[in-house]
C-alpha cells in the first residue's frame, strides 16, 4: 500500500517552487500523468525515479518522508524555525509560549505514565 502522504509532500515541494504539474514533469523527464499519480498517491517512484524528482525539486528525502518515517522530527524542527523566522517578533514569543506549554504538557504526561507504570500495588 503507498502512504498517499508522501504524494501530498511532493506536491507541497512543487507548489513552493511555483512549478505547475506540466513543469514539473517537463523539468524532470517525466510525464504530466506520471507527476499526477505520484502526487495522488496511487504510484510509487522506483529509486532512479524518487532521486530524479528529488533533485529537481532541490530538496532531500526527508522532505517527502518526514510524515512517514519515525526518525524525522529535526528535519521538521528545521523547517518550523525557517518558517518562524520570518514572523514579527511578536507572533514568534506567542508561537514559541504555545509550544512550550504543550511541551511542559506532554512531559508532565509522560511522568505521570512513567510514574503510573513503575508503582507497585498495595497487596491487601
Amino acid at each position: 500500500m503507498i502512504d498517499n502522504r508522501i504524494g501530498k509532500r511532493f506536491k507541497q515541494c512543487r507548489e513552493a517552487l511555483g512549478l505547475t504539474q506540466s513543469e514539473f514533469a517537463e523539468k524532470a523527464g517525466f510525464t504530466v500523468n506520471y507527476i499526477s499519480t505520484i502526487e495522488r498517491g496511487t504510484t510509487f517512484p522506483r529509486c532512479e525515479s524518487l532521486i530524479s524528482l528529488l533533485n529537481t525539486l532541490g530538496v532531500s528525502a526527508d522532505a517527502v518522508f518526514c510524515d512517514v518515517l519515525d526518525h524525522s522530527p529535526n528535519y521538521m524542527s528545521s523547517v518550523l524555525s525557517e518558517k518562524l523566522s520570518v514572523l514579527p517578533s511578536a507572533s514568534q514569543k506567542r508561537i514559541l509560549q504555545v509550544v512550550e506549554l504543550m511541551i511542559h504538557q506532554e512531559l508532565g504526561a509522560c511522568n505521570t505514565q512513567t510514574q503510573a507504570s513503575t508503582t507497585v500495588p498495595n497487596e491487601t
